[in-house]
């Protein structure tokens, strides 16, 4: 039996695990789109790095997310002929249409308010990054060391994409059987506990049993 302990200590290391109530962590941090007609879609480079052409749109939404798949997007849908109704087209230099949702109050961080929406037209040079497109509306933007984008038009004034606790459970959480009842986590390792438990016992007598 001496070996029992040793299983039920790392049974019970791991039974925690499974039986702790496990809630997703998300980012409060600029999330950053490309648009297609009328859908949003995440951006697959970032904005110093993504070279627009004349005529996109593009969008920034501030918010809570814990990764891109969750990711709100940005609430505008003003066209591009819309945004740039009344900046006319320049030689050599390229118009984007940039659509900027500060966000809510509940993404907000502690004592700090939203601005309302903003769509800005930048006129740039034809080979401008989006970062930079921005930065010609949008002034001053904020990054962190590692180039993060951090604020626009200065929100928010302190952070960058520091965690914040959902409030949502982890989706690879274990569901419970019903709303008084345990978890099947909390079942499932209780039941890894009962079996690692009667191996050990096993075990053991087989071994008595294998003595001379």
């Amino acid at each position: 039996m001496r070996r029992l302990t040793p299983l039920l200590l790392a049974a019970l290391c791991l039974l925690p695990l499974s039986t702790q109530a496990a809630h997703a962590t998300g980012y409060r941090y600029w999330s950053f789109w490309d648009r297609t007609g009328t859908a949003w879609t995440y951006a697959t480079q970032g904005p110093a790095t993504a070279v627009p052409s004349d005529g996109d749109v593009q969008g920034f939404r501030f918010a809570v997310s814990e990764d891109s798949a969750d990711a709100t997007k940005p609430r505008g849908t003003a066209s591009f002929a819309k945004i740039c109704a009344n900046t006319p087209a320049a030689s050599g230099k390229k118009r984007v249409a940039l659509i900027i949702d500060f966000g809510t109050r509940t993404d907000a961080p502690s004592g700090e308010t939203p601005p309302a929406l903003r769509t800005r037209c930048a006129l740039v040079p034809k080979n401008a990054t989006t970062a930079e497109a921005l930065a010609s509306v949008a002034k001053p933007l904020r990054y962190d060391t590692n180039a993060l984008l951090c604020a626009i038009a200065g929100y928010p004034e302190t952070g960058c994409g520091e965690p914040v606790a959902t409030g949502k459970k982890d989706t690879s959480a274990k569901k419970k059987t019903s709303s008084e009842g345990p978890s099947v986590g909390l079942l499932t390792g209780a039941a890894a506990v009962a079996a690692l438990a009667a191996a050990a016992v096993w075990q053991a007598r087989r071994r008595r049993n294998a003595q001379p």
